[in-house]
């Protein structure tokens, strides 16, 4: 398990947080490694994709429930037998102080004190299938286009299959030959005598890199490497109910696999540009809707601006400014269920300006009308003594 570390361990909660805490906790990872504010930094850069790939997984209730009952093997295909047998399945790794805890030796450690299977297990993920690796890209969006969803068309430079040599590394009409350090092992195997007794040690070959075969005659269009760097335009499909620093992942679209295995993902971090007038809360929408006097004092039907739709409500008289009222089901969808959230409108009653002398002149005959009983906050107000 010294590859992967446990995704709550990366977040750094605990295994029974609640939803909210698992947002909140990438939220806080995502700020601080983001290669926006960390340019340049490698190491930055891996821990906010670490951070995006745990938060994937303990964000999706399915993900998260098979995560939490087998390990990475119940969440990532790829991971098994290859990755260290037991480790699957949470391996020693999940006790705590065991062989994978911190500051332990984990089941690499051990192996590679006396020789033998440490280095054979390495050397058998390096010659067998290997996922690509995975990309990050960032998407800034319209508010509008969070709410109902959207299609980008980004731009991103990568590695891809090389198509002359179809990601051999050989040149079309050669293949690779078996390396003859090794035989095809891609190890080299060193008998030595301890104190302890007789121990194989096992070391990755240096000619062929641990990966058993030599190219002869290298792709002329490649170099050899398998791949070609590129440039290119990828359609990405973002959900609606996306929020800033959502994660979309574009499966496949990172740089090709190795020895046959898979291509790496693409994961898009979403950023959505505020709106104007609209707020957000989760999937709750807010508004302050301006009134006028008569409007709040007498009562009135007033109309709600929304996306792509005007609702219509019923304002009871003497409505006070800072009061607020619920429209159910109108506000954002959330990303998975596409069940809305609600649309919470404030009142503000707008005190008119630039008034004429006309204007004037009937505000003052109105307040000569009304009596204290039209103002009780006032007037109890009135009667306080300090």
């Amino acid at each position: 398990m010294a590859d992967k570390r446990d995704y709550y361990e990366v977040l750094g909660i605990n295994k029974g947080a609640s939803a909210d805490e698992i947002k909140k906790a990438y939220h806080k990872k995502a700020m601080k490694y983001h290669p926006d504010r960390n340019p340049g930094d490698k190491e930055a850069e891996e821990k906010f994709k670490e951070a995006n790939e745990a938060y994937e997984v303990l964000s999706d209730p399915d993900k998260k429930d098979k995560y939490d009952r087998f390990g990475f093997a119940g969440v990532d295909p790829n991971f098994g037998a290859g990755q260290g047998g037991f480790g699957g399945f949470g391996g020693f790794g999940n006790f705590g102080g065991g062989f994978g805890g911190a500051g332990g030796m984990g089941f690499d450690d051990i192996f590679d004190m006396f020789g033998g299977m440490g280095g054979a297990r390495r050397s058998a993920r390096r010659n067998g299938p290997q996922k690509g690796r995975d990309l990050q890209k960032t998407v800034t969006i319209d508010f509008t286009d969070a709410l109902f969803g959207c299609s980008k068309q980004i731009e991103i430079t990568k590695n891809v299959k090389c198509k002359t040599c179809g990601g051999s590394g050989a040149k079309p009409g050669t293949s690779k030959k078996k390396c003859d350090q090794c035989g095809g092992s891609g190890q080299i195997s060193q008998v030595s005598n301890t104190p302890f007794g007789r121990f194989q040690n096992i070391t990755t070959c240096p000619k062929c890199g641990g990966t058993g075969q030599m190219i002869e005659t290298p792709c002329t269009d490649c170099g050899g490497s398998g791949v070609n760097r590129k440039t290119l335009k990828i359609k990405v499909d973002i959900p609606a109910g996306v929020d800033t620093d959502s994660i979309v992942t574009v499966r496949g679209q990172g740089e090709p696999g190795v020895n046959g295995g898979p291509d790496g993902d693409l994961y898009i971090v979403v950023n959505v540009r505020p709106h104007s007038i609209y707020k957000r809360r989760g999937n709750d929408l807010y508004l302050e809707l301006p009134i006028t006097f008569d409007q709040a004092a007498l009562g009135a039907k007033v109309q709600v601006p929304g996306f792509g739709e005007t609702y219509s409500y019923t304002i009871t008289p003497g409505t006070q400014t800072g009061s607020s009222f619920r429209l159910k089901g109108k506000g954002v969808p959330d990303v998975r269920t596409g069940r809305k959230g609600d649309l919470y409108v404030k009142v503000v009653v707008e005190v008119p300006t630039k008034l004429s002398r006309k204007e004037k002149k009937a505000i003052e005959d109105m307040a000569k009308v009304l009596d204290h009983e039209s103002y009780p906050k006032k007037t109890k107000f009135s009667k306080l003594k300090f």
